[in-house]
C-alpha cells in the first residue's frame, strides 16, 4: 500500500474527516420500469395455453425411462417450467435413486453417469462419486483421448463437477479437465451452437448459475437444438414470458415504492440500483407465488446499500458512531441529534421496517419482527467497525476481518426479511440460521469474499483507503495477486461446504431455507462475476442479463 496517498492515521482530525467519496453512475435504466402496463388478458390467454401444454408434457415425463427420463427430466428443471411438475419430479428421482443403489450401471456412459449423479445430489440424494472411477485412470486423471471427443459427456461431466464437495478428487480432476476441454471444444468445433451451448456453461454452470438467468439462456440454445420437442419449448416460453409479466408488475410496484422516498437527490452519494437489488430478489425464487418474497428482498438490498454507501463513501467516524448509536434505540423521536442526511436514511430504514412489520403480520410471522430489527441494528455495528479499521488503518487479522464479515454479507437482514414469504419457515427455522450453523457461515462468507473480490479495486479510492485484499497481504505476508489467488480458492472451498451441507439434508430445518442459502452464493457469483461490482457497475455485464429477463420478451412465433 501507498501509505502517503492515505490520510494521516496520526492525524487529531481522523474522526472528522470524511472517506474519500465516490460519484456512482445513475441508474442505467431510467424510467422504463414505471411505464410498464400489466394486461391480465394477456396473462390469461398464456395461462390456459400452458395448461393444455403442462398435461401434454406431464404424460411424456410419466412415459419415460431410463436414460430418456433423466434427458427430459433436465430439459424440463433447465427450461423453467419444473414448478408444474415437482410432484412427478420427485417421485421418478426416487426411483432413479432406488434403481441405482440395486445397479451401479457400469454400462452407462459419461453422459448418462454425469446427469444423474447431477440430478440426484441436486435433489439431496445421497449419491457416491465413485460412479466415475470407471471412467478414470488409477490416479484419478482424466485423458483426453478416451473422452475427448464426447462433447455432450464432457458438458455433462463439466456440470456434474459444480456439485462436488470436499475429497472427492475424482471431481476435482473432472473440474480442471472439463474446462480444458470444453475451451478446445470452442476454437476446435464448427458449430455455431455447440460453441454458444459451451460458451454458456463456461459462464454459467447449473449448480451455481442463476436460476432463472439459466432458464432465458438454455430456451435459446435448446429452440436451435436438433431434437427440440415443440410443445415442450412452446411451454418454455409462454411460462418465461407469463413470468417476466410478473416480474414486470414487480418491478413497478417496487420503482414507485422507491421513487416516493427520493433517495437519488437527497443522498447524492449513494447507490440508485433497485432494478438490480430486484434481481437478487428474483435470485432467491422465480416462481410466480414467490412475489412477495422477491420485493422485500430487493427494498432491504435497496435498504442495506443505502446504509453501506453511508458508512463509507460519505459519514466521518464521528458521525458513524452517533447513527449506530441512534440505531441501536431504534426511536424516531430522537433523531435530530443526527445530521440531515442521515435524518433521511433513519426514516428510511423505519418507513421499511414499518412496512415489513405489517406484511409479517398479515401473513401470520410476527415473530419474526424483533429477528428483524435486530439484524439491522447489527447490520448498523458492524459497517462501522469496518469503517473504523479503514479509516484509523487498524485493519485486524483477515479471521477478525472474516468474522465481522459475516454480518456485512448482509445474509441476515436479507433471510429475516424474506420469512414472511415462506410458507416453511417458521421461528425456529429463523433461530436455526441465526445460531451460526456451519452452512450459514460458510455461505455469508463466501458471498463476501466474491463482493470483496468484485468491488476492492472501487473500495481502495486509488490506493487512498487499505481493503480486505490488503488485510490479508499484511496478515499472510503476501502478494496482491497471491491474495487474489487465495480468495478465489476460498469462494471454491465455500462452494463445496455449502453444497455439502445442501446434499446432506437436513429434517429439522426446512429445505427451502437452506435453498435459499444456495441462492444466495449464486447471486452473489453472478453479481460479482469475473472480479468485477456489477452491482455498481452494471452497464457492462449485468445490465444486458437483466434486459433479457425484464425487458425483451421472447418471440412466440412457433
Amino acid at each position: 500500500m501507498a501509505a502517503a496517498n492515505m490520510v494521516s492515521v496520526n492525524s487529531s482530525n481522523v474522526r472528522h474527516i470524511r472517506p474519500p467519496t465516490l460519484s456512482y453512475k445513475p441508474s442505467m435504466w431510467g424510467n422504463i420500469f414505471s411505464t410498464y402496463s400489466f394486461d391480465n388478458q394477456v396473462q390469461e390467454k398464456y395461462y390456459a395455453e400452458m395448461e393444455a401444454l403442462t398435461k401434454e408434457t406431464g404424460r411424456m415425463l410419466m412415459a419415460a425411462e431410463s436414460k430418456k427420463l433423466l434427458i427430459l427430466i433436465d430439459k424440463i428443471e433447465r427450461l423453467g417450467v419444473a414448478y408444474h411438475f415437482e410432484k412427478e419430479i420427485d417421485e421418478k428421482l426416487k426411483l432413479i435413486y432406488e434403481s441405482t443403489k440395486e445397479d451401479e450401471g457400469d454400462d452407462d456412459d459419461l453422459l448418462t453417469t454425469a446427469l444423474r449423479f447431477r440430478l440426484l445430489r441436486q435433489h439431496q440424494y445421497a449419491v457416491s462419486c465413485d460412479a466415475f472411477n470407471k471412467f478414470v485412470e488409477k490416479d484419478c486423471k482424466w485423458k483426453p483421448e478416451s473422452h475427448g471427443s464426447d462433447v455432450e459427456g464432457i458438458l455433462s461431466l463439466y456440470e456434474a463437477a459444480h456439485v462436488r464437495i470436499r475429497n472427492e478428487k475424482v471431481l476435482d480432476g473432472a473440474a480442471k479437465f472439463t474446462v480444458d476441454q470444453l475451451n478446445h471444444t470452442i476454437s476446435a468445433s464448427e458449430s455455431p451452437i455447440v460453441k454458444e451451448k459451451v460458451q454458456q456453461a463456461l459462464k454459467h454452470s447449473i449448480h451455481r448459475g442463476l436460476p432463472i438467468l439459466n432458464i432465458r439462456l438454455y430456451i435459446s440454445i435448446y429452440e436451435r437444438e436438433g431434437a427440440t420437442d415443440e410443445s415442450l419449448l412452446k411451454l418454455a416460453k409462454l411460462n418465461f414470458n407469463f413470468l417476466q409479466n410478473i416480474y414486470r408488475k414487480e418491478l413497478v410496484e417496487l420503482t414507485r415504492w422507491w421513487d416516493k422516498f427520493d433517495l437519488k437527490s437527497k443522498l447524492p452519494y449513494a447507490r440508485d440500483r433497485v432494478v438490480e437489488c430486484y434481481l437478487w430478489g428474483n435470485a432467491f425464487r422465480y416462481e410466480p407465488q414467490y412475489s412477495y418474497l422477491r420485493v422485500t428482498v430487493a427494498k432491504n438490498m435497496q435498504l442495506v446499500s443505502i446504509m453501506d454507501d453511508t458508512y463509507d463513501n460519505y459519514a466521518t467516524l464521528e458521525e458513524d458512531d452517533l447513527f449506530t448509536e441512534i440505531l441501536e434505540r431504534w426511536n424516531l423521536d430522537e433523531i435530530d441529534v443526527l445530521p440531515e442526511f442521515m435524518k433521511v436514511v433513519y426514516r428510511f430504514i423505519m418507513s421499511t421496517y414499518e412496512d415489513f412489520v405489517v406484511e409479517a403480520e398479515k401473513e401470520g410471522k410476527s415473530f419474526v419482527v424483533p429477528y428483524y430489527r435486530e439484524t439491522v441494528k447489527q447490520l448498523g455495528r458492524a459497517y462501522n467497525k469496518e469503517q473504523k479499521w479503514i479509516m484509523e488503518r487498524q485493519m485486524p487479522g483477515f479471521e477478525e476481518y472474516m468474522e465481522n464479515s459475516v454480518i456485512t454479507s448482509c445474509m441476515y437482514v436479507m433471510f429475516t426479511s424474506l420469512a414472511p414469504g415462506m410458507k416453511s419457515v417458521d421461528e425456529s427455522a429463523v433461530q436455526w440460521l441465526l445460531g451460526e450453523p456451519k452452512i450459514v457461515i460458510s455461505t455469508a462468507k463466501m458471498g463476501r469474499t466474491l463482493e470483496d473480490l468484485g468491488s476492492h479495486e472501487r473500495e481502495n479510492r486509488e490506493g487512498k483507503m487499505p481493503t480486505v485484499v490488503d488485510c490479508y497481504m499484511n496478515d499472510k505476508g503476501v502478494s496482491k495477486q497471491d491474495a487474489i489467488i487465495e480468495f478465489v480458492e476460498l469462494v471454491e472451498n465455500g462452494w463445496k461446504a455449502v453444497t455439502a451441507e445442501w446434499a446432506k439434508g437436513s429434517s429439522s430445518v426446512p429445505k427451502e431455507m437452506v435453498e435459499q442459502l444456495l441462492n444466495y452464493g449464486r447471486i452473489a457469483e453472478i453479481t460479482y462475476n469475473n472480479k468485477e461490482d456489477g452491482y455498481t457497475d452494471p452497464e457492462k455485464y449485468l445490465g444486458p442479463l437483466i434486459a433479457a429477463l425484464y425487458v425483451d420478451p421472447l418471440p412466440l412465433h412457433i
